[in-house]
């Protein structure tokens, strides 16, 4: 779907949010689903059978159905179901679909989205069709964020992974500090080590690597854009020797310092 314009999504009328009573349930048909639907779980507890499988509902459950489909749910009276469900078509194709299910662990920004297509068809909202249409495609891109997220960044809990981007958006934005490796770990609440295995993890490369490219980045946009010259860079982020500076520059760009200027 990532490849469908906004103005593709056909709404339908049939969205909510809803806190469901103790005797409800989402009966069983012989039709099947005519159209997609989102359907979140925001509290409670409950099951529900998607094509003869079954998933337990809580917290975060989040399906996208399809057209075919065939589903029923029930709840736990006790514990009812806070729900929200979303029908739209398409007018054209869809290609990378999200996949049927999932559980969301870091919901804030997509209850966000959920609430704010709800309410623009609470009162009569100046353009609420553009922009719920503008609010579907981005939920459809955070579930496919999710669906492409690599199996470790899945298994560490959100506040470590956040920890982790902090302290790689605080190199970048400091790139000509001597940054410690301890002192990062530090400030990420880890022993060095263990913040240096979780941080390739994360970002992808070391953070030696990660420090280095952070330099070479912001040496190139001094360069270009700030009428600095080759030794006032250098000297800018730290280093102390030039022919240092320009050796490492070339070996991340492929030109040199005086080149690039």
């Amino acid at each position: 779907m990532i490849n469908l314009a906004p103005e593709s999504f056909v709404l339908h009328s049939a969205f909510a949010k809803i806190s469901c009573e103790p005797g409800w349930k989402w009966q069983k048909r012989e039709k099947p689903l005519a159209n997609y639907d989102i359907f979140y779980v925001w509290s409670g507890e409950g099951e529900l059978s998607l094509n003869g499988k079954m998933y337990e509902l809580g917290k975060g459950s989040c399906f996208l159905f399809r057209k075919g489909d065939h589903t029923w749910a029930t709840h736990n009276p006790q514990k009812p179901l806070v729900l929200t469900y979303i029908h739209f078509d398409t007018a054209e194709p869809a290609q990378e679909v999200p996949v049927p299910y999932r559980v969301l662990e870091d919901t804030f920004d997509f209850e966000h989205l959920l609430s704010k297509y709800v309410r623009l068809f609470l009162v009569k909202t100046y353009a609420a069709e553009i922009e719920a249409q503008l609010i579907l495609k981005q939920l459809i891109i955070h579930l496919l964020r999710c669906d492409r997220q690599e199996p470790v960044e899945r298994k560490v809990s959100n506040q470590l992974s956040e920890s982790i981007r902090e302290v790689a958006n605080y190199i970048l934005q400091h790139p000509g500090q001597a940054h410690r490796v301890e002192d990062l770990g530090k400030r990420a609440g880890l022993s060095s080590r263990y913040f240096s295995i979780k941080f390739k993890e994360l970002i992808g490369m070391s953070v030696q690597t990660y420090m280095i490219r952070a330099r070479i980045e912001r040496a190139q946009h001094l360069l270009l854009h700030a009428g600095m010259n080759v030794t006032e860079v250098a000297d800018a982020l730290g280093y102390r020797d030039i022919f240092f500076f320009s050796r490492q520059f070339k070996q991340y760009t492929g030109k040199s310092p005086s080149e690039i200027r």
